[in-house]
């Protein structure tokens, strides 16, 4: 039996880092404040001849039809789509139903893992394993520094099996609005926020290890 215990504690560990994952993802993607933000400094809205409240106002739409599984179908107050946008935005929306099966089933896996470790006096147990994922976020932010073009690229590659991620300006206008910068100001969020879970978890395992 002792391989089974083994292989139990595999997947509440796997689970533990889908959860910071998948939680991350969550929290990157609904940063409304940052899109704000880049449509104010970069004047985002004069580019399709729309006003900031309104370009906002389009911006959560999409993220509406995204987000929640009750809203079938992209309708954006000024912006229509191609089929193969369409295509690319119901992508997306299956990629983010998926993050959120992910961080539900994941959050009751950690729940549980934290609850036994804590019971059993084993929060130290954090320490290495936090150590070692620390170092994942720089790693991936200095590829992204070397090219991020091409690592945007791979990104788009890796997650979708099409070419519906290139989108033609002239029929959709929606990508003249979401620059570059700001899915690079995404990752950049993203690797924050990942890098403080595993530091937060680094810093209880450190405290835990104090107390033995």
């Amino acid at each position: 039996m002792a391989w089974l215990n083994k292989g139990r504690d595999w997947l509440l560990w796997l689970g533990l880092y889908l959860w910071a994952l998948s939680g991350t993802i969550i929290v990157t993607i609904n940063a409304v404040w940052l899109y704000w933000v880049n449509a104010h400094l970069q004047h985002l809205g004069s580019l399709v001849n729309l006003a900031t409240g309104r370009l906002m106002t389009n911006y959560l739409q999409l993220l509406a039809y995204l987000n929640f599984p009750w809203v079938g179908k992209l309708k954006m107050t000024d912006f229509t789509d191609s089929t193969s946008a369409l295509i690319h935005f119901a992508d997306v929306k299956g990629l983010f139903m998926l993050d959120y099966a992910v961080f539900i089933l994941t959050s009751i896996t950690t729940y549980y893992f934290w609850r036994r470790l804590k019971r059993q006096q084993q929060l130290w147990r954090f320490v290495l394993p936090m150590q070692t994922a620390l170092w994942v976020p720089p790693i991936i932010a200095a590829v992204m520094a070397v090219n991020f073009d091409q690592f945007f690229i791979y990104f788009h590659e890796l997650l979708f099996r099409n070419d519906d991620w290139l989108f033609d300006p002239l029929y959709d206008r929606i990508i003249i609005v979401l620059p570059d910068t700001f899915f690079l100001q995404c990752f950049v969020l993203a690797i924050l926020v990942l890098e403080w879970i595993f530091a937060t978890y680094l810093m209880i395992g450190k405290r835990a290890l104090k107390s033995l």
